[in-house]
């Protein structure tokens, strides 16, 4: 699709391949086989938003090896612009393993020392024009883990001219050598973007509150005008300096829960694009979610806005929405 049309929405940060076990409750020692998927959580996002129709490019890195031709082939399969993939040629493309034991239990092993080729992207890496015009921006605050990559997610930033940009927190402990510096470079660009989302861990990291409304109200302490606090099996709480939306769960039988978060941010994007409500925005972000968690991968188990719709519709969605 490269070439074809502008993109409304640019995705900033992880790509690489989920290598995840097809055997349930098993440790990773006794795993026989493995499938391979398309993996990230900004390259997630970018194909949940182009699964619910909007046309969207990411901007990464990949090694120069078979993995990264493997993620830029799925990257353009899904329908999502590859053109701002960068190779890097003296890294290997990362990989990430999982253990699955549902309903909550699936610990992650990221490959990607000595560096990633995403952490590698540099200023000159950022397709200013198309940052500063297109409608909405996602970036990760892992991409502000590590040099040169933090001085690229600065140049996009301060390149923007009109449209909403989302951080998502994105605590990853093994990719900062403190908590403190990951508070303190979340921080320092809150007053530049519209809408944060995380968790409880990820809200004690930015802004030092775990309770879910002490939380958001930091946040737009700090400047954002939304802030959302994801609870997981508690609900979701939306803040903005006038409202305020909870929604319960959408209950579903968990596969796995590893890509719910990029489900829920795709649809979040969906809804902020298309001008919805908070409540409907967050409803349909929380069932988009749950899809996701009932699915094994992540990229591929982003839904369409048919199979959302369909969930909001069946009789399982949140059991209480709105406000409280």
């Amino acid at each position: 699709m490269t070439g074809v049309r502008t993109p409304e929405v640019l995705t900033v940060g992880r790509s690489g391949v989920d290598l995840y076990p097809l055997q349930t409750g098993v440790h990773l020692e006794d795993v026989q086989t493995f499938g391979k998927f398309l993996g990230g959580s900004p390259t997630n996002v970018a194909v949940a938003i182009a699964r619910l129709g909007h046309s969207a490019a990411v901007l990464t890195g990949v090694g120069d090896d078979p993995f990264g031709r493997f993620v830029r082939q799925a990257i353009r399969d899904f329908g999502v612009d590859d053109s701002h993939v960068v190779v890097v040629p003296d890294l290997h493309t990362p990989v990430t393993f999982c253990e699955i034991f549902p309903p909550d239990s699936f610990p992650l092993r990221f490959y990607r020392a000595p560096s990633a080729p995403d952490l590698r992207l540099r200023p000159q890496d950022v397709p200013v024009d198309l940052v500063a015009e297109v409608r909405l921006l996602w970036f990760t605050a892992s991409g502000l883990s590590a040099e040169p990559s933090r001085s690229a997610h600065l140049a996009a930033l301060a390149a923007r001219t009109r449209g909403l940009t989302v951080l998502d927190l994105d605590y990853r402990p093994m990719f900062w050598d403190s908590e403190q510096h990951a508070h303190d470079e979340v921080a320092a660009v809150l007053g530049q973007v519209d809408v944060a989302v995380g968790n409880g861990e990820e809200c004690l990291v930015a802004v030092g509150e775990t309770d879910p409304d002490r939380a958001a109200d930091a946040l737009l302490d700090h400047g954002v005008d939304l802030a959302v606090v994801k609870q997981g099996p508690r609900g979701v709480l939306a803040k903005t300096r006038s409202e305020r939306v909870f929604v319960e769960p959408t209950v579903v039988e968990v596969v796995n829960g590893l890509g719910a978060g990029d489900g829920f941010g795709g649809a979040l994007c969906h809804g902020l694009l298309e001008g919805w409500s908070l409540r409907r925005t967050i409803e349909y972000a929380s069932a988009a979610g749950a899809i996701v968690a009932s699915r094994l991968e992540c990229s591929g188990a982003m839904p369409t806005a048919a199979e959302v719709d369909a969930m909001l519709a069946s009789g399982m969605p949140p059991q209480q929405r709105g406000v409280r």
